[in-house]
């Protein structure tokens, strides 16, 4: 999955997209840290607020945990299908 830097779709729910799948493949098992901020913009260009906004949704959605000081984890464990 790429992100599109001139598609019509904001480039945080692009890169949101992205992290879910991986948090649904296992590529980031539950429990365990995802990308910090910094790695974001680096992965994927963007800037630092971008990069935020795309793990912001991640936990509106219920995806992730955000711990001070230590940084954003895949929540629990996975729904089981």
């Amino acid at each position: 999955m790429t992100v599109d830097l001139d598609g019509p779709e904001p480039l945080y729910e692009q890169i949101a997209a992205v992290l879910a799948a991986r948090i649904a493949d296992g590529t980031y098992p539950p429990r365990r840290r995802i990308p910090s901020e910094a790695g974001i913009v680096e992965e994927f260009s963007v800037s630092r607020p971008t990069a935020r906004a795309a793990v912001q949704l991640l936990v509106e959605r219920g995806l992730v945990v955000t711990v001070r000081g230590k940084g954003s984890f895949v929540a629990g464990d996975p729904p089981q299908a």
